[in-house]
């Protein structure tokens, strides 16, 4: 009988964790439609995302802050579970990432590649690597998208 409640109440508890959003804060330019949809599917997949519109300057300046370089810099910047998260990044590695929870700034994808999230367009679909920022800035893939 104590083993039945004991896996119950982890079922019920697994249910509820499942359930419950991650939240987030979203830095972006107002004008930008592909940040909008970015937010969207990160929403539909279980976060509670709050976006924070800024000008292109002061957007750089919080991308520096948070240990962003140009070279790994997209349209949008986002701060989940202690971690950056630099633009059209899919749901699944953002997941993955707090998972794993290794020691580094977050997670990366430069440029704006057709295909990513947020940036659908029909049947183009760009392949591109979702790169993990480490602490003293170098790189490396954390994931490959659209590639064998």
């Amino acid at each position: 009988m104590r083993l039945l409640f004991s896996l119950l109440v982890l079922i019920v508890f697994a249910s509820g964790a499942a359930s419950a959003q991650t939240p987030g804060v979203v830095y972006k330019s107002p004008t930008c439609g592909c940040c909008e949809k970015w937010v969207n599917h990160m929403q539909q997949a279980g976060f509670s995302l709050s976006p924070k519109d800024m000008g292109t300057s002061q957007l750089m300046r919080q991308k520096l802050k948070l240990g962003i370089t140009a070279p790994q810099a997209s349209c949008h910047t986002a701060e989940i579970g202690g971690y950056v998260i630099e633009g059209h990044v899919p749901a699944d590695d953002v997941r993955r990432l707090l998972a794993e929870r290794p020691d580094a700034v977050g997670l990366a994808l430069p440029d704006m590649p057709s295909g990513s999230p947020g940036m659908e367009a029909g049947d183009v679909k760009e392949p591109f690597d979702v790169l993990l920022v480490k602490r003293d800035g170098s790189t490396e893939v954390f994931a490959k998208h659209g590639r064998p």
